[in-house]
């Protein structure tokens, strides 16, 4: 497979996981990079399994010292390494930062981090945002806080952070010669995007009842609205000429725009948006703001989206099947090349040690003994 994209150069070793660090490699491959996942079996490809699209796999027994010695001369000939185990996983197999090259930069993903009361504990998305504070900040004011989906700990807070913090050691490696351990912590992450935020609360602008804010759904013109067919808009219109247009497309008095801001008019507000909007099907709402800056949106399923003329025009979706994500984002003068569809676990064994001078004899040792097979 040759690699286009911007990240061309790179060679990632990910070692087989779920979640934030597949997703991590998935991206790093999308633009460019060469990423071989070290698998624990053979299996046959599953084109579903998205976040294996553009990799390369070797299947390696890790518990036998001639699968930890391929790995390491793997390892050797690459830039970046990717795991997401528990601490002391990887030391333990003999795999750890002390195991491998000084040039290595040695990207770690976890929930809690590397050291903490919590390290060693299981965790899911929930429980990590839980312990942040923003958890409880999602979601309407009768009831449990509402999780996200797994966007924010998982992929916002853990995986772009890992890149974030990976491309980071590349480009300062530029200049030392050396790697570095690169330590994600989706507790860490998620507190990180939380600047604005934290600045109203510093401000006294934010009240710690969920759906009371600006951008939690308390306001009536930042949240969504069911329209009489039972679908959905989403507004908003948070500046004050986006929020006259707004007034104005849903036939109300231009000088309820003047009163924005005052939150004493926001419960009147949302009622009267609310049955405005209910009084016509979701496409009614989407024609009439169609061409403002309103900034109303119908809600779209997947599939819809994948329809939409935006998203048609920008390809922001492949026509493959399974629905799946375009690479992002656009490079001008390297873009990448349209990933290639998931590979069987263990498809790329032979190829890659031959790669990096392992002989047609001694892959048949490393098969003999059971480290491969």
């Amino acid at each position: 497979m040759h690699a286009h994209g911007p990240l061309a150069t790179l060679r990632v070793i990910e070692f087989t996981g779920l979640g934030p660090a597949p997703l991590a490699g998935q991206l790093l491959v999308d633009l460019g990079a060469d990423v071989i996942v070290i698998d624990r079996d053979y299996r046959e490809a599953d084109p579903m399994d998205i976040n294996r699209r553009g990799k390369r796999s070797v299947v390696l027994d890790l518990k036998t010292d001639q699968g930890r010695e391929a790995v390491l001369r793997l390892i050797e000939t690459s830039d970046i390494l990717i795991e997401g185990y528990r601490p002391g996983v990887m030391e333990r197999l003999g795999l750890g930062p002390d195991d491998c090259p000084e040039s290595l930069i040695y990207g770690r993903m976890t929930g809690w981090g590397q050291t903490g009361p919590l390290a060693l504990r299981a965790g899911h998305d929930i429980t990590y945002l839980a312990i942040t504070g923003v958890l409880n900040m999602l979601g309407s004011k009768e009831g449990p806080p509402i999780p996200p989906l797994n966007l924010a700990a998982d992929y916002g807070g853990g995986t772009m952070f890992l890149l974030f913090g990976l491309l980071s050691a590349v480009i300062e490696r530029a200049s030392s010669g050396r790697g570095q351990v690169v330590d994600a912590a989706m507790v860490e992450g998620v507190p990180a995007m939380m600047g604005l935020l934290y600045s109203f609360m510093g401000q006294g602008q934010w009240s710690t009842q969920r759906a009371s804010n600006l951008l939690d759904g308390g306001a009536p013109f930042y949240r969504c609205y069911t329209c009489a067919d039972g679908g959905f808009v989403a507004v908003g219109a948070l500046e004050p000429q986006f929020y006259a247009q707004l007034i104005d497309g849903l036939g109300l008095d231009p000088s309820l725009s003047q009163s924005q801001m005052d939150q004493s008019t926001w419960p009147d507000m949302h009622a009267r948006f609310e049955a405005i909007f209910a009084s016509q099907p979701r496409n009614h709402w989407a024609e009439i703001f169609a061409d403002t800056d309103a900034c109303v949106a119908p809600v779209l399923d997947h599939q819809e989206a994948a329809v939409h003329p935006h998203n048609v025009e920008r390809h922001v979706f492949l026509d493959d099947s399974p629905h799946q994500a375009s690479p992002a984002p656009r490079f001008s003068r390297t873009p990448p090349a349209k990933p290639h569809i998931p590979r069987a676990h263990g498809a790329d064994t032979y190829d890659v040690l031959t790669e990096i001078g392992v002989s047609d004899a001694d892959i048949q040792a490393l098969q003999q003994k059971g480290a491969t097979s």
